[in-house]
């Protein structure tokens, strides 16, 4: 007789099977959930930055940022982007833009974790450019 029982809970689907001697639960896969946050950041005109943003989850969760609740343009969508997404989840600015030229980088931000179990949202972290007096 082969006994399979499957018990969801917040930190994952655990799977038990009596068909084989010495069976035990034994953790699968699991929702993204934020261990990193961003913080705040201020930052001069032109120079470089980094919000942070690590995720766990099972399988790994992909990440996405938000600014003021539009998705942000990386490398990964445009080679030419000076936003890239870095291995960690974390976004670095190569240079922070701030001008009437193009779409300034000042904003609030929130990092998104996926994977197929869910989706977890960082906490806001705002990005302001710092004037020069």
């Amino acid at each position: 007789m082969i006994v399979i029982i499957i018990a969801i809970s917040l930190m994952g689907i655990l799977f038990y099977s009596s068909s084989s001697p010495g069976s035990r639960l034994r953790q699968e896969d699991s929702p993204p959930r934020i261990v990193e946050h961003p913080s705040d950041l201020i930052v001069s005109k032109g120079e470089p930055a980094t919000l942070n943003c690590k995720a766990e989850g099972r399988p790994t969760p992909t990440v996405e940022w938000y600014k003021d609740g539009e998705r942000v343009e990386t490398d990964r969508d445009n080679p030419r982007s000076h936003r890239m997404l870095l291995p960690s989840g974390s976004l670095f600015f190569l240079r922070i833009v701030h001008g009437r030229r193009s779409k300034p980088d000042d904003g609030s931000y929130v990092c998104m974790a996926r994977n197929y179990l869910g989706e977890a949202v960082s906490r806001n972290a705002s990005l302001e450019v710092a004037c020069k007096s």
